[in-house]
């Protein structure tokens, strides 16, 4: 099969679609990976690695497109990517297609491209293998975040998370006991911070308690949400379902009610975020104020440890891409259920995607 490995072109996006070890595994079995020029180089893999490991270097945007019938990306393509993308070709990456623009999904289907969503592979155990290490990624990153987000410089209360003796720690409110909310909590807690934690399932929140027994746990409902987050002074958004677009947890009543200049890190931003206030930002300003609360809303937060990502996802994702490669993507898609839930447009229609509303983003 002819693979397509482009480079990012989304504002601070440094992650890249496959590693050079990918790229080794795939040349041994015949397959033709076309690597964009640099298309690593933020990660740290030099063109010379993608040579050595079989890649055939590129050196335009637009011939990593062109001569791939899959192409594997990180985030998901611009609206000039798409227009590259050969009729009928498939692209895999981390696509959150729920939150995207509806004028994107009316081009996937002109051109009848098929469109691999990595964080809806599910496995029939409800697993989630390739979405998962990037969750708890973005969990960690959230506490680091949070710590410098609250600092004087950085336009905070000038709070320590973890409080000094005779000054009580930060008040820590998560939303979501899922895979990032609970990576969030166990670095929260390890920074000395105080955890109260919101989930809908109690079963989520059993598992919270029997990890974290200093954590407050509390079911996840309208009362209980205002109630938290009104003396807060971070809290972490991280209630979200993949092919779904996230909830809206904290509406601008609930700002109102909040300390003024706390802060907000909507770690579902990528599914169209958890405040009604929510808004994408980038690496390069990730925040904004409203109703005087500080709102993080950076979609690809994992970017920025882009090294540790790409290697996390390759070691989740490339047995998927190696079926993908191998059976063919028909196939693959038909015979393997976890695919085949990730399947979001085929050829021109739509896939596991009930919640997006047709004829406007959602």
């Amino acid at each position: 099969m002819d693979i397509g490995i482009p480079k990012e072109k989304r504002p601070s996006e440094y992650r890249v679609g496959l590693s050079p070890a990918g790229v080794r595994m795939l040349a041994n079995r015949g397959h033709i990976c076309y690597v964009e020029h640099d298309a690593g180089l933020s990660v740290g893999f030099s063109d010379q690695e993608y040579e050595q490991a079989g890649a055939r270097l590129v050196y335009s945007h637009h011939e990593a497109f062109a001569r791939a019938a899959l192409v594997l990306k990180f985030a998901r393509p611009l609206d000039d990517e798409l227009a590259l993308l050969q009729r009928g070709a498939a692209v895999a990456g981390f696509l959150h297609l729920p939150s995207a623009d509806q004028s994107k999904i009316d081009s996937l289907l002109e051109k009848e491209i098929t469109t691999i969503a990595y964080e809806q592979i599910q496995t029939d155990g409800g697993a989630r293998p390739v979405l998962r290490p990037l969750s708890e990624i973005g969990g960690r990153v959230a506490a680091q975040i949070a710590a410098h987000l609250l600092q004087n410089d950085a336009g905070g209360k000038g709070i320590l998370l973890g409080g000094m003796p005779g000054v009580p720690p930060a008040e820590v409110v998560i939303l979501g006991a899922g895979t990032a909310g609970a990576s969030a909590t166990r670095a929260f807690l390890g920074a000395g911070a105080q955890l109260t934690v919101l989930d809908t399932s109690t079963d989520a929140l059993a598992r919270i308690h029997d990890r974290f027994p200093s954590v407050v746990t509390l079911l996840s409902n309208r009362a209980n949400i205002l109630r938290t987050c009104s003396f807060a002074d971070v809290v972490v958004a991280a209630a979200a379902a993949p092919g779904q677009a996230a909830p809206i947890l904290i509406t601008r009543e609930t700002l109102k009610a909040m300390k003024p200049r706390a802060l907000v890190i909507d770690l579902s931003i990528d599914q169209g975020g958890c405040l009604e206030t929510s808004r994408p930002t980038s690496h390069d300003k990730p925040t904004f104020v409203e109703e005087g609360i500080i709102h993080y809303c950076v979609p690809n937060i994992s970017s920025v440890v882009a090294r540790t990502a790409s290697h996390v996802f390759f070691n989740a994702a490339i047995p998927y891409i190696i079926e993908l490669a191998e059976m063919g993507i028909d196939a693959a898609i038909q015979q393997n259920p976890a695919l085949g839930r990730a399947v979001n447009t085929h050829q021109g229609r739509l896939v596991n995607l009930a919640r997006l509303d047709a004829g406007k983003a959602v």
